[in-house]
């Protein structure tokens, strides 16, 4: 299962990475990748679309957002390097899903367990915000990365957009069009919505806005992934 779930991922991996679905996001992603900020002035951006990254027998998946623009943008992976990832990565690091509490680049030695991390949105967005429309047009890369990761018990969602990403992605795994649950499940910061094939947790994102405020804290998160492995283990 592993050596074809790897290829069938990097063969997938490779074609999210040439996508210019969305004009906004392509402009944009290159725009910071060519003007860069002054901490970052001597590096080579990533400037494309994100791939997910993990384990490939996983049974947890991480929903964020999309790529930070100065973050994931910059090195190419997902949630590596900012300080959102920072926050990530370390409560990871506790739970025993990645081996290294930091993520500062795609050849730093992280190794993830049992998890799989992708977003919502794959390019970048202005302002950290991408319209619906992106959301939507991104939606096949997410329903075939889950085909090709037949373990996925629980997904983590990062926030609000992350969750309702994630009722159309088990609506479109479904054969449906729109979220077939009514009234619309809200999100909120442990959230539960069990359901086949995957069960949802809502996460509050670890953007600095959360983390700095205490919004999410240390143990917060903790607890949502503690969860998240219960779920994992009792559905097999």
């Amino acid at each position: 299962m592993r050596s074809h779930s790897g290829k069938g991922l990097a063969a997938l991996a490779e074609e999210v990475g040439s996508c210019r679905r969305c004009p906004r996001l392509v402009a944009w992603r290159e725009q910071v990748a060519r003007e860069r900020r002054a901490a970052n002035a001597s590096e080579e951006y990533w400037g494309r679309p994100l791939p997910g990254f993990g384990d490939p027998l996983a049974r947890l998946l991480v929903l964020g957002l999309a790529p930070a623009a100065h973050g994931a943008n910059r090195t190419g992976r997902m949630f590596t390097g900012d300080r959102s990832g920072d926050f990530l990565f370390a409560a990871l690091s506790r739970a025993g899903f990645a081996n290294q509490p930091t993520s500062t680049g795609r050849d730093d030695g992280l190794q993830l367990r049992d998890i799989w991390i992708t977003a919502a949105v794959r390019c970048a967005p202005p302002a950290n915000r991408p319209t619906p429309a992106e959301r939507d047009t991104c939606l096949p890369w997410s329903v075939r990365e889950l085909a090709l990761l037949p373990r996925v018990q629980v997904v983590v969602c990062l926030g609000a957009f992350a969750w309702d990403a994630a009722l159309r992605l088990t609506a479109a795994l479904a054969g449906l069009d729109t979220p077939r649950v009514r009234p619309r499940p809200r999100f909120g910061h442990g959230a539960e919505l069990a359901g086949e094939p995957h069960t949802l947790i809502g996460c509050y994102h670890p953007s600095q806005q959360n983390t700095f405020t205490g919004k999410l804290t240390e143990p917060m998160i903790d607890a949502v992934l503690e969860r998240a492995r219960e779920l994992a283990e009792a559905q097999g």
